[in-house]
């Protein structure tokens, strides 16, 4: 098997390449025009602090092999838990029945007993001690409850995760790879006399425990403080279209659910997406350049490889307004005569790849922050997007605005409490008239028929013409 390694592991390999050989000529023997095996180990560790109580102290580990075996228009897969010889050839058969079964659609086969550690009140994993997190917790309390006395509750909680993969197929790939990703969280609840209100705040790279040498974590804490509190004095949100202003990052959401989705091969080839035909059409302002980046280190969407084995690539999607790609993972590609981009992603060895978003944002502009919001005599300024949901065949959009604030005469006054934008991707593209020079990536979870990955948005300040804003005022 011709092969080439990437981000190889100095020790032993999760599978042995001999092996890899036997077990992917196995596959081809059964029928299979194509085989890929999957390999990943990965361990994880939490802890979590609620009204300064720990209330998780975790770890755990996940360990095994998917088998892909694709013949005509038919994908089968099985997984397992066993990474023996023995035990990835009953995969391949598995998988191999269900390919050669000649139906359209994928199957999932589980092979044998696919386990999982148990989660445990233990040591965390790694080499950081037990107590430098929980010590990380109780700075985060701490500095959420100095920001001020309506801070009623303050929850915390600390993630880790060390994946290592492996990925072999008979086009020629033999790859591996190092992941680490850390997290932190921070919820704060204000009580006043508007009642509870919740503020948020994250910090989550691709890096280990580092990552709070370069973190102030107090800083996060506070941040998720005063958000809360903010929304302590904060008076209904206006309704109707008027012009939005999103702080940089904030916004980032709203371009990977409402455009980025929209882009991803899968969506394309079955025409369910409003982007369907449009290469080299003018879908957006000028002002709009959207990226699609695995490469960039240290944002949580980073990998050196996707989850078939390629590597991670920097995608233009939009040129300055002019739609020049879209996102394809290996299958779509192979059925258009098109190279995979790298966007070949999976939850883990458990669930077939597909074409998923890494880190998406907007380049950011030459226009000034303040000056935008000067130049806009009445809006709102969003400096906090939450989630929300998008039809990708209309572009139809409703996300959630969690810290907002109005804009008067070109001033950011006062804060108004949470509401939706309510819109259309390819409209809100094209009504962007003001990008700012700054910006920022925000980490994030993207969802997408019943897997999780990790991912990045991001954008500069920008301003969009005009958007709906679904508040409860007059």
């Amino acid at each position: 098997m011709a092969a080439s390694t990437s981000g190889a592991r100095d020790d032993a390999p999760l599978i042995e390449t001999d092996v890899l050989e036997r077990v992917l000529g196995a596959a081809l023997a059964r029928g299979g025009e194509m085989a890929e095996v999957f390999a990943e180990d990965r361990r994880t560790s939490s802890a979590s602090l609620d009204d300064r109580r720990v209330e998780e102290l975790s770890s755990g580990r996940q360990r095994g092999a998917g088998i892909r075996v694709v013949a005509g228009d038919t994908t089968g897969f099985a997984h397992t838990a066993d990474l023996s010889e023995s035990g990835l050839l009953v995969a391949v058969e598995a998988a191999s029945a269900v390919a050669r079964e000649g139906r359209t659609a994928s199957r999932r086969v589980a092979v044998g007993s696919s386990t999982r550690d148990a989660w445990r009140r233990m040591v965390t994993s790694g080499s950081v001690p037990k107590a430098a997190k929980l010590e990380l917790l109780a700075r985060a309390d701490d500095a959420a409850r100095s920001s001020g006395a309506a801070i009623a509750q303050v929850q915390v909680r600390y993630t880790d995760a060390r994946r290592s993969v492996l990925v072999a197929s008979t086009e020629g790939v033999l790859a591996g790879d190092e992941q680490a990703r850390t997290r932190l969280d921070v919820t704060c609840v204000a009580r006043g006399d508007t009642g509870m209100q919740t503020g948020h705040e994250s910090v989550a790279r691709t890096l280990g425990f580092e990552l709070f040498d370069l973190v102030d974590v107090e800083s996060v804490a506070q941040s998720a403080a005063r958000r809360a509190l903010v929304k302590l004095s904060a008076r209904p949100a206006p309704s109707g279209e008027m012009p939005v202003v999103l702080a940089g990052g904030s916004g980032g959401i709203l371009f990977h659910e409402a455009c980025g989705h929209g882009l991803e091969a899968d969506h394309i080839v079955k025409e369910a997406s409003v982007y369907t035909g449009r290469l080299g059409e003018q879908v957006a302002s000028p002002l709009v350049t959207l990226i699609d980046d695995g490469t960039i280190s240290g944002e949580w969407g980073n990998f050196g490889i996707d989850d078939e084995g390629r590597p991670a690539a920097r995608n233009v999607l939009i040129d300055h307004g002019v739609l020049t790609a879209y996102m394809w993972d290996w299958l779509r590609g192979r059925r258009r005569g098109r190279p995979s981009s790298g966007n070949g992603r999976r939850q883990s060895y458990m669930h077939l790849p597909m074409v998923r978003m890494t880190n998406t944002f907007l380049l950011p502009g030459s226009e000034d922050a303040e000056e935008i919001v000067a130049q806009t005599p009445r809006g709102v300024y969003v400096a906090k997007l939450g989630g929300g949901q998008v039809n990708t065949a209309s572009g139809d959009f409703v996300f959630g605005m969690t810290e907002a604030y109005l804009i008067e005469e070109g001033r950011v006054t006062e804060p108004v409490r949470d509401a939706n934008l309510v819109g259309n991707g390819p409209q809100v593209l094209r009504r962007i008239d003001a990008v700012a020079g700054d910006f920022s990536i925000t980490p994030g979870t993207c969802g997408k028929d019943g897997q999780s990955v990790p991912v990045g948005c991001g954008q500069p300040t920008l301003r969009i013409a005009g958007v709906t804003v679904g508040g409860t005022a007059a």
